[in-house]
């Protein structure tokens, strides 16, 4: 294991290096939170393929392989889905040129809706940032064994909050290229090895069921379902990518990156699963088979034995697997951190704060929501159930609205606030109520019934209530 920990220190020290490196270049608030506005298409590719592919695809994703098969790129497919109608999308955002999903809110709705959102975020956000620090606790113990997963998640949320809190969006971005880099190399190497490894292809599809290899597998079509809308609903709402848009050069570039983004997500994501199926091949039983979110790691740190090349390519990938942890961890920590300073401490607290005190009270932000995302991660049972958590809060509750701002005309400020309340509440509520209902609908997951509620909450209040204002809907036209 002392090549593991040799690459895994390269990779904090390279990381660390390029936070520092960015710390001379925050002056001002923009700069902080949206890198001055001068991020190019080739950074932003990295950059949003980085936030989005973590642990919900390296644990949760892989999880999934691991039980049911190629039928988990649906999981992944919603992300696609998604990603397509963002390429009509990338361009508006970037000429809003704000800083957050409540400016947005705000600017379209009104400030109950920018509160809301913020509430929203605050949720799905830290939830996602927690299973980033127990994937990031998993790799950890399994190149460190006397290194228990919890103390490794502790570890992990260390590096995370300095790292974040360093720079702020630029860290941020410039790390996630040297990130992305090194996990779409190593992956696309790794998994022919992997198969050869698993004595080929044919042998992978004789050792697996059959149902591994088919369009629903195990899966019904509606569970199909509850796996790929909250993923496409997040990726078309998720605060995060508007950041990154936000901080583009240009709407040119902000929509160039949206192409090279979704090549990258398709390829990466169907790398993965590939690796997890190919991988639970090898290893049917032992600790990873109660384990199965780890399939992953495990199988870089077990499979690529035999010689020094093989070796260092199993190191390469346990450390491109943990820097991609590393990365959304300090995505989604860095975008909740912004909504407290931006949407909370600058708009109602102390709107005349020099940039001095926005900066501080930015890095103080990081700092608590990171303790915050970490007493989360210490409850956490299973990443793929808190994944589908995550995604279905800002699903229900702020996607509808987002894209109704840019996309239709009659949405109005009751609707969305409607929309929203109703979406979070029914998600943070379903397993409660759901006790009550009738099994056929108390088996489902809570995206259906949130998003129900949320889009009869917007259509019907909006169609109630008096229209938006051509000065409400002016920055939102293509």
């Amino acid at each position: 294991m002392v090549l593991y920990a040799v690459v895994l220190g390269i990779i904090v020290v390279t990381l660390l290096g390029v936070s520092l490196a960015r710390l001379g270049s925050v002056k001002t608030k923009a700069d902080y939170l949206v890198a001055g506005r001068s991020l190019p298409a080739f950074v932003l590719v990295f950059t949003l393929l980085s936030s989005w592919i973590g642990s919900g695809s390296l644990l949760g994703g892989a999880e999934n392989a691991y039980k049911h098969g190629f039928a988990a790129l649906w999981q992944g497919g919603g992300g696609w889905a998604g990603l397509a109608l963002i390429y009509f999308i990338a361009p508006r955002a970037r000429k809003f040129a704000q800083f957050t999903i409540p400016d947005l809110l705000e600017s379209r709705y009104n400030q109950t809706a920018r509160l809301l959102g913020v509430v929203a975020v605050l949720f799905t956000y830290t939830a996602i940032t927690s299973y980033q620090f127990i994937g990031g606790g998993d790799i950890i113990h399994l190149i460190f064994p006397q290194v228990t997963a919890v103390h490794g998640a502790y570890i992990l949320a260390g590096f995370v909050i300095v790292f974040t809190a360093i720079a702020g969006m630029g860290s941020v971005a410039y790390m996630d290229v040297v990130i992305g880099l090194l996990a779409t190399v190593t992956m696309i190497a790794a998994l022919p090895v992997l198969i050869h490894v698993a004595g080929g292809w044919q042998n992978v599809k004789a050792t697996l069921p059959a149902t591994h290899f088919q369009v629903f597998g195990d899966l019904t079509p509606i569970q199909a379902l509850e796996l790929f809308l909250p993923t496409c609903l997040l990726m078309l709402g998720n605060q995060s990518m508007y950041q990154k848009f936000f901080s583009a050069k240009s709407e040119k570039d902000a929509t160039h990156a949206t192409v090279g983004w979704i090549i990258g997500t398709v390829i990466l994501e169907t790398v993965i699963v590939a690796i997890a199926v190919v991988g639970s091949a090898i290893f049917r039983t032992g600790e990873v088979a109660q384990r199965p979110r780890e399939i992953l790691a495990y199988s870089a740190t077990h499979a690529f034995g035999g010689s020094p090349l093989l070796a260092v390519l199993g190191a390469l990938l346990v450390g491109a697997i943990f820097a991609k942890v590393v990365s959304t961890a300090n995505n989604y920590l860095f975008s909740p951190a912004t909504n407290l300073v931006n949407d909370v401490f600058v708009r109602y607290i102390k709107p005349e704060a020099s940039n001095g005190q926005v900066l501080l009270v930015s890095r103080l932000m990081v700092v608590a929501l990171g303790c915050w995302a970490l007493l989360q991660a210490l409850r956490i049972t299973s990443v793929l159930k808190m994944s589908l958590y995550a995604y279905t809060i800002y699903s229900a509750a702020l996607t509808p609205v987002i894209l109704a701002a840019f996309f239709w005309r009659r949405a109005t400020a009751a609707g969305a606030v409607s929309s929203i309340a109703a979406g979070t509440a029914v998600t943070i509520g379903w397993d409660t109520v759901k006790v009550y209902l009738p099994k056929v609908v108390s088996d489902r997951d809570a995206i259906l019934p949130a998003l129900l509620a949320s889009l009869l909450g917007l259509f019907v209040v909006s169609l109630l209530t008096k229209p938006p204002t051509e000065a409400q809907l002016r920055p939102f036209e293509g």
